[in-house]
């Protein structure tokens, strides 16, 4: 029997009305090893990509000590190549010019401390795995990009194992995450989301693995872990890059052992857990710089998913605009009228979205709160001048007494608290449900209650 998830009549027929294009291929390519310890090595892409270096995680190793751990990593993508530099100790040079980031010629030498590599582009392709859905989760597009990415994560909700997803901020990692939990085996179990940015050093080991009472100056209860929590379902650890390496070597032993001990405690708890991690660095640079331990990455990266950027999936954007503004309320009717305008549609494609789905959803969203098309690169004023200077007599208490930034910091901030007490006060501990009527995602209402003390 087939992992892939069945489709309807009608799902199958509106794929294959997308789906014009035919499967993509990526060409195959070769790397001969010229120069150092692995001199006339030859490695033949079995995919879109490897990366390179002298640790045991690379799909080809060079036993070199001027080599970094993680040295660069080479893509096919298009019919093109790229190579990229991954914040290595000795940098990587193509055809003697130092680069980060780059294309390849058909044929060239890549040099990598004391190790040169001839790139190659092979006769014949690979066939890239497209998913049969348009969607995953939350998550929707008909890309090229996109289906890729739901055929990976389709094959990693088919199993139990770790999982990294990396990729740009506001790509949509959280949804991801919550995707492959409510398509997994586990999907009747919790999902619980633990933000390593948003939480205290001092207090994120407590978070993450519990505390007795009396374990230090505070702990006047016993506390369980999100660990813990989140036994028998899914544990999802955003922003990793940010875990402290103190914290580092502890959360390798749970991985490991699958048992927690908790601040203060004697004994250890078992726990049945799925971990998916998620990062906007790419951790292998962060491991070459000394700041993530090697052996937790290789722990954490058992399936790494990375979500591609805005900006290489522009096919998508005006779905993707239709999706975002219905989910921000708009109706029917204003939806059609806004995706008509000329100006609507220009302004998605002359952009590169740095910010990827998050900005492109709060550009809508401003079109929607003036009921015009707003040029998204104001983002200080966001609106004309009249309408701000109208907004600013009707509301004398906002005119300047401290400086601007402290000012709307604090009002977000005090916005946000009394709408999540409100929020909680209506739902109580069913989250699902106050996210769905908040209309965000689950884990961004986790994120705003981690970072109100709201939890």
């Amino acid at each position: 029997m087939s992992d892939e998830p069945s489709l309807s009549r009608e799902e199958h027929a509106e794929t294959q009305a997308h789906d014009t294009n035919p499967i993509p291929e990526v060409r195959r390519f070769r790397l001969t090893v010229l120069e150092g310890p692995a001199r006339g090595a030859v490695w033949e892409s079995d995919g879109d990509r490897c990366s390179i270096g002298s640790g045991e995680g690379n799909a080809v190793v060079l036993a070199d000590p001027t080599v970094s751990r993680f040295h660069c990593e080479i893509i096919v993508a298009d019919r093109r190549a790229r190579v990229r530099d991954l914040a290595s100790k000795n940098g990587t040079v193509v055809e003697g010019i130092q680069i980060v980031d780059a294309f390849l010629r058909a044929s060239c030498v890549i040099r990598l401390g004391a190790s040169t590599v001839r790139f190659e582009l092979a006769d014949g392709t690979h066939a890239v795995p497209l998913s049969v859905r348009p969607s995953f989760g939350r998550m929707i597009g008909h890309s090229v990009a996109m289906r890729t990415l739901f055929s990976r994560l389709e094959r990693a909700a088919a199993t139990d194992a770790t999982v990294l997803l990396d990729g740009e901020t506001g790509t949509g990692k959280g949804e991801a995450a919550e995707a492959i939990h409510v398509q997994s085996a586990r999907a009747a179990g919790p999902f619980v989301v633990l933000d390593c940015s948003a939480i205290p050093e001092n207090l994120l080991e407590s978070d993450l693995f519990g505390h007795e009472r009396g374990a230090f100056t505070g702990a006047t209860q016993r506390r369980v872990g999100v660990f813990e929590e989140a036994n028998g379902g899914t544990l999802f650890v955003d922003e990793i890059g940010e875990l402290p390496p103190a914290l580092q070597p502890k959360l390798l032993r749970v991985l490991e052992t699958r048992a927690v001990r908790r601040v203060g405690g004697a004994g250890t708890q078992a726990v049945d857990v799925r971990i998916i991690a998620a990062t906007n660095r790419d951790l292998r640079a962060e491991v070459n710089a000394g700041r993530f331990r090697a052996d937790l990455y290789y722990r954490l990266a058992v399936l790494r998913v990375t979500l591609p950027p805005l900006r290489e999936r522009s096919d998508d954007l005006r779905e993707l605009a239709a999706g975002l503004l219905e989910r921000l309320g708009a109706s029917p009717e204003r939806r059609a009228r806004l995706l008509a305008r000329p100006d609507l549609l220009g302004a998605l494609e002359r952009s590169e979205w740095p910010g990827n789905v998050r900005e492109l959803r709060n550009f809508l969203e401003r079109c929607l709160v003036y009921d015009d098309v707003i040029p998204h690169e104001d983002e200080a004023m966001g609106a004309p001048g009249a309408r701000a200077a109208t907004s600013v007599a009707a509301a004398p208490s906002l005119l300047p007494r401290r400086p601007f930034p402290l000012a709307r910091e604090e009002a977000i901030v005090a916005f946000e608290r009394a709408y999540l007490q409100d929020l909680m006060r209506e739902h109580g501990a069913h989250k699902n449900a106050a996210a769905a009527a908040a209309g965000i995602g689950r884990v961004y209402l986790y994120k705003l209650l981690t970072r109100h003390r709201l939890r």
